[in-house]
């Protein structure tokens, strides 16, 4: 009875219950270890990652040669339509000197007199150099967009102290044409007697060009009579405040000779009086 219970107690040899505890602790009966299992799955992960570099960079080469094609042939517009545009301001301002002198004979045949060059120094038609002064108005240092709303110089537009506004500008123009300016030009920009100096947001315009600072004031004239007659009155003084108060960088110089171009266009509206037959018919 006794080995009949110990066979029934004891079916399996010691050691083979060992062997089956140990592959059972590796990874189950009729299944893989788990290190192997996950030495695996890296190995796939890395192929797979590795097959997708591969496919990119093939891609990348392939595309390579079509996207360098597109951006050369893009250079060469850029560069071909900027070769037009050249040619164009070039064919326009020799139709603008043909035009001025085909004027200043008319008026001459006409019973006009040498004040027609004069005139249209004066308008901003003609181009002219001479002396004159250099004054460069700059924005403050510390300088931003924005504000508390707590400024005295705030308006709906500005709200910096700090920045150069259209109407500091449109003082400081007027204070060398009353200093005795004959030709003045903001950032390159001739100002006509038509001119305007206006605020879009935080841009000044002049004639509807938008300016960004430095603001470079070039004007022909009595270069020491334009400076000492331009700090001395009130829109020199105004700006000299501003630097005080504001931080607004401005600086002014002599200059022995100062070039301004033509304003791009002048168009000089005339009125005439009716005649009797069309008041007449009007009537």
């Amino acid at each position: 009875m006794s080995l009949i219970t110990n066979v029934m107690d004891h079916s399996l040899d010691d050691g083979y219950a060992e062997a089956a505890a140990r592959k059972k602790s590796q990874g189950g009966e009729g299944g893989m270890p788990k290190t192997l299992r996950a030495k695996l799955v890296l190995a796939a992960g890395l192929v797979l990652a590795a097959l997708v570099v591969t496919v990119g960079a093939a891609q990348a080469r392939v595309a390579a040669p079509v996207v360098a094609k597109e951006r050369q042939e893009l250079i060469d517009r850029i560069d071909s339509e900027t070769e037009d545009a050249d040619q164009l301001e070039s064919t326009v301002d020799k139709l603008r000197d043909d035009v001025s002198a085909r004027q200043r004979a008319a008026l001459k045949s006409s019973g006009g007199s040498a004040d027609v060059d004069l005139a249209g120094l004066l308008s901003g038609a003609t181009a002219v150099h001479g002396p004159g002064v250099k004054l460069v108005v700059n924005d403050a240092k510390e300088a931003s967009t924005g504000g508390d709303g707590t400024n005295p110089r705030e308006t709906s537009d500005f709200s910096d102290t700090g920045r150069v506004r259209d109407r500091d500008m449109q003082r400081v123009v007027n204070g060398l044409w009353a200093s005795g300016a004959e030709a003045i030009s903001i950032n390159g920009q001739r100002l006509t007697a038509l001119s305007a100096i206006r605020a879009a947001g935080d841009a000044i315009l002049v004639d509807n060009r938008p300016l960004v600072p430095p603001y470079t004031v070039l004007a022909v004239g009595d270069g020491d009579k334009l400076s000492t007659g331009f700090q001395n009155g009130a829109d020199g003084l105004y700006l000299h405040a501003l630097e005080e108060q504001y931080g607004i960088r401005a600086t002014i110089s002599t200059e022995g000779e100062v070039r301004l171009p033509a304003a791009p266009s002048v168009i000089v509206r005339t009125a005439q009086p009716k005649s009797e037959k069309t008041e007449k018919g009007t009537s």
